[in-house]
């Protein structure tokens, strides 16, 4: 059997926005020697590698030339930039300028680059970029974090690469708008995001009536979660939508970006999964691509300000993906490292939550929202709503 890729690189740190700021690459750190701490890079089922920029060529499907240049100039001196760079969402509270940011973005987006190839190639089975996941870049302003859209920039690329149809499924948080938006007229990329709905969350955007425009239409797929909407019922929506339409669509790969601030103590958002429900997402996504693509199946990091669980889940990922058993007592010296990344305690001694309940009121909701969902996209590929 081919094995899974891993795509890891120190460097990834270097995307670093300073040590105030909500997003803190240390997790990326923390969740690859979490998976080397539990095994999962020791055996023949797994493959790590680290990334090499994506080029100009490849980034410039996704991004306009223009920009990428002032993220160049911005990175080279940031210090003296002033507020030259807000219109292109650069030098904002979310998005800091630092030092050599062109490069550590195009690191990000060579990794999700490199991990297509590979599966497309039939060179493994699967593939995880830990670095990657930026899913709110536009073409020509950085926005929520994310300077380029390593997801756009790759599904780009395969599709000139020969690729017919690319699902592009996003589990975090906060609406995938960047990918969206940069395919909402292509029918060859169906985009499916379950997020918290935009009512209460950045960006506010993803609601049910953003189905695409013009050929592209019915091919962009938004299902907006009440807040506290917990496991049972993120994992009933996901079941009662995803599978159907990825059957309907039957695309060459699927692209899963698989953000953890979905998690119950994530500091900037309301949802409230647990881990168990990620490692739950995470089967349930792996055997739709079993059944729709070859398994054809691409993974990338994203969202997440609660570093353990960051780390935690996206263990419970790569575990899945290469089809290991997880022994769930946390290793000590993992629990050391995490102290020395980010100066607390674990809270927890497993890598398995217990259950996380919704509450009633996003039950009711959510329900109406499913139905919505369903009257309003399934029609548009054959499927009864």
């Amino acid at each position: 059997m081919l094995p899974s890729l891993l795509i890891y690189d120190e460097r990834f740190l270097g995307y670093n926005f300073g040590p105030d700021h909500p997003f803190q690459q240390g997790r990326v750190k923390l969740a690859r020697d979490l998976m080397a701490a539990m095994g999962l890079l020791d055996h023949e089922g797994a493959l790590e590698e680290t990334a090499l920029p994506a080029s100009e060529d490849h980034l410039l499907p996704a991004h306009a030339a223009e920009y990428m240049e002032v993220v160049r100039r911005a990175g080279r001196d940031p210090a003296r930039a002033g507020n030259r760079y807000l219109r292109y969402g650069l030098g904002t509270a979310d998005n800091p300028l630092f030092p050599a940011m062109y490069e550590a973005a195009a690191l990000a987006a060579g990794g999700t680059l490199a991990a297509m190839d590979a599966v497309q190639r039939g060179e493994v089975r699967n593939a995880f970029n830990l670095g990657g996941g930026f899913h709110h870049a536009h073409r020509a302003r950085a926005s929520g974090f994310c300077i380029f859209n390593d997801l756009s920039v790759a599904i780009h690329h395969v599709l000139q690469e020969g690729a017919s149809r690319i699902l592009y499924l996003d589990v975090g948080a906060h609406h995938g708008d960047g990918v969206q938006y940069a395919f909402y007229e292509d029918p060859r990329v169906l985009t499916i995001s379950l997020h918290e709905d935009g009512r209460y969350l950045f960006p506010g955007t993803g609601f049910v009536e953003e189905v695409g425009e013009g050929e592209g239409e019915g091919y962009s797929v938004n299902v907006p979660l009440p807040p506290q909407t917990g496991d049972d019922a993120y994992l009933a929506a996901l079941r009662e939508i995803v599978p159907p339409l990825a059957e309907a669509f039957r695309p060459d790969l699927l692209l899963n970006q698989f953000g953890i601030d979905t998690y119950v103590t994530d500091p900037l958002t309301h949802l409230g999964l647990g881990t168990s429900a990620h490692q739950a997402i995470a089967r349930e996504v792996h055997a739709i691509a079993d059944r729709v693509c070859g398994g054809r199946w691409v993974v990338t990091g994203g969202g997440g300000y609660d570093p353990s669980a960051v780390a935690r889940a996206w263990a419970l990922v790569f575990g899945e993906m290469r089809g290991s058993e997880m022994p769930d007592p946390i290793p000590e010296d993992w629990e050391s490292l995490h102290r020395t990344l980010f100066g607390r305690e674990l809270g927890t001694k497993g890598l398995v939550d217990p259950p996380q309940p919704s509450s009633p009121e996003a039950e009711r909701a959510l329900a109406g929202v499913l139905e919505r969902v369903k009257s309003t996209v399934f029609p548009f590929h054959g499927l009864e709503p």
